[in-house]
């Protein structure tokens, strides 16, 4: 019986092209486009593996990830964003995911990080310092999460006006 895999993610291009390529590869795969849709598979479709996006409409990927291990314990899930920080990074592997990738992932890198066992020591470290920008991403991700998401306190905390910082939030992260 081949290995299932879910990819929980509501880019229809994104999901249709990894979908394509897991078949290729041998897995059974189911695609959710929320939260929600993946709780409501899990019943009649137990994933071996599954990729979870961070930003969905709706609930954040992050609050599945407990779901999904709950119901299989030995499930490898990766975590995928376009909207990589610091702090969910940190939130998505306490949570139990195996690990955590920035988007644009292709089928090879997910595998290769669902079958990474532990952390890799010899890993490039950037002789580069964070951009002042990227440090204000960073910062405002971890305030953001203090606040559970919420951004008017989130605003209040940083004491700045809340469209401007849904403006900051609607950008992409500031490379390094």
């Amino acid at each position: 019986m081949p290995e299932r895999f879910l990819i929980v993610d509501d880019d229809a291009t994104f999901t249709r092209v990894l979908s394509r390529a897991m078949t290729r590869r041998g897995y059974e795969v189911q695609v959710a486009r929320s939260c929600q849709s993946a709780l409501q598979l899990l019943p009649s479709f137990l994933p071996d593996r599954a990729t979870v996006d961070l930003k969905m409409d709706g609930e954040s990927g992050l609050s599945l990830i407990p779901h999904l291990h709950q119901a299989n314990p030995d499930m490898r899930i990766v975590m995928l964003t376009g909207y990589a920080s610091i702090a969910t990074a940190v939130e998505a592997i306490k949570l139990g995911a195996t690990q955590y990738l920035p988007k644009p992932a292709n089928a090879e890198q997910i595998l290769a990080a669902m079958e990474q066992q532990q952390a890799d020591p010899d890993i490039d470290i950037s002789d580069q310092p964070m951009s002042v920008n990227r440090l204000e991403w960073e910062h405002i991700q971890k305030v953001l999460k203090e606040h559970e998401g919420n951004i008017s306190a989130t605003a209040r905390a940083l004491g700045m006006h809340r469209r401007t910082l849904q403006r900051k939030l609607a950008k992409k992260p500031v490379r390094r």
